[in-house]
């Protein structure tokens, strides 16, 4: 009778799973519209699809050193081992070449490509808003002026049935965004719109700058999501700051011209691009027009619920500076600055502006995640080289030369020195700097 019941068990499951597959195939095959009309290829229209894909950051994950422009092969490790990027020249055999603009816009806006749901690393989760007329310059960039290249997809670093595409099909029809061109929320102005179409959609600014829910979703794909939007989100090895008008730890004391000069050039009095956002500046926002800047600077700005601390301009404290500068390096951490930071950023802790970042009023320095900061004493880092800053300076490792317990000393002296208010203010402890170090190690390894 048992083993009746235990069949019967196994019969039904498989068919519930063949029902889901059978499903998740209608639904792919189904997806997106029909019958799109590609406009005609003019100068203009390329153009405008060249300048949206430096606004869609497509080179940075399509394009790899050694390799042609945008013939893929980038690795992405995601909790299930590992994916690569796909060629998007208009080459017909490993490209793009032989699709319609409906099957573009069905992979850039609904995620589904060549019968199967994508990967969400593909941000089609954010590009979901892109207006019609974007998404057909796109491909007309893509098929007529990017040159095609025969170069073969790399598989997929991931053990069967793992494998599988098609519980991605239900991942999507929970989590992605209902496919739809952007419209303006009510009241805001035409320049923040502007701004609010870049970042949430082709700047894909959530992506990174989100916290994930336990199936990998970003909590809130708007501000009509709530608060979680744009907060904060650990990437990789670092924290992506809050983008918010809040209090410390956010861009609250930034203004908007401040923030806008950050886009283009990656730096400004208040700080320096680092990590995965050095990549973001170079590839993609460096080439923003001076309106588009100042529109994404106007919206970040108005992202503050009512519940939020009210942004203030940051308040500089000389307590530490004084005591440094009359020989009292007794605070936990103050002497191992003064060997190793002060010469760069200064024993006052404001830095040089557009080289050496201040630490002083850093949002960075201020958010409630210490990671980002643990993993630049750690490994290092180097400012952005843009059109309008071409000189590039470097941050070493100090890995090699500072104990667990001599990084945690350090940045939990630079969080609450110079009227630094890192909230919650606990000291960082080795263990965190041991796990960041491990972590660190196996992403170069």
């Amino acid at each position: 009778m048992k083993w009746r019941i235990g069949l019967t068990v196994i019969a039904v499951g498989l068919a519930g799973v063949l029902l889901a597959i059978g499903i998740a195939y209608l639904s792919d095959g189904n997806t997106g519209e029909k019958n799109l009309v590609a406009p005609a290829a003019t100068p203009a229209v390329v153009a405008r699809g060249a300048y949206l894909a430096r606004l869609g950051d497509c080179a940075a994950c399509h394009s790899v050193p050694g390799k042609p422009a945008y013939s893929g092969g980038l690795r992405m490790a995601i909790p299930i081992g590992a994916i690569y990027t796909t060629n998007i020249t208009p080459d017909a055999t490993h490209g793009i070449g032989r699709m319609s603009l409906d099957d573009f816009d069905r992979a850039l806006r609904f995620g589904v490509a060549e019968g199967h749901s994508l990967y969400p690393a593909m941000p089609f989760t954010s590009y979901y808003n892109t207006r019609p007329e974007d998404v057909a310059a796109l491909y007309a960039y893509f098929k007529n002026a990017v040159p095609p290249a025969a170069v073969a997809n790399r598989p997929n670093d991931i053990v069967f049935p793992l494998s599988m595409r098609w519980p991605l099909t239900f991942w999507r029809w929970f989590f992605a965004p209902n496919p739809r061109p952007f419209a303006a929320s009510a009241g805001m102005d035409s320049q923040a719109s502007q701004g609010a179409y870049f970042v949430e959609g082709l700047g894909h600014c959530g992506e990174c700058h989100t916290p994930r829910a336990i199936a990998m979703q970003v909590k809130a794909a708007t501000p009509a999501g709530g608060a979680a939007y744009l907060s904060g989100a650990v990437v990789e090895n670092y924290f992506a700051p809050s983008l918010r008008n809040g209090g410390p730890g956010t861009l609250g004391a930034w203004s908007e011209e401040e923030l806008a000069q950050f886009l283009e050039t990656g730096a400004n009095a208040q700080g320096i691009a680092f990590g995965s956002m050095s990549d973001v500046i170079i590839h993609s926002t460096q080439y923003m027009t001076s309106a588009d800047a100042l529109a994404a600077a106007k919206y970040l700005k108005s992202l503050r619920n009512p519940d939020e601390e009210t942004a203030t301009r940051f308040t500089y404290d000389a307590t530490e500076h004084l005591a440094l500068k009359n020989g009292d390096a007794g605070k936990p951490g103050a002497r191992i600055y003064l060997d190793n930071c002060a010469a760069c950023h200064r024993p006052d802790g404001v830095g040089y502006e557009q080289v050496f970042p201040r630490l002083a009023g850093n949002p960075v320095v201020q958010a409630g995640n210490p990671q980002s900061l643990v993993s630049i004493v750690l490994d290092g880092s180097q400012t952005p080289r843009t059109a309008r800053t071409p000189a590039q300076f470097t941050m070493p490792s100090f890995a090699w030369r500072l104990s667990d317990k001599d990084v945690a000393d350090v940045v939990s002296f630079i969080r609450t020195s110079w009227g630094n208010s890192a909230s919650p203010v606990p000291p960082v402890s080795p263990a965190e700097v041991a796990n960041s170090r491990k972590s660190l190690h196996r992403g170069s390894g």
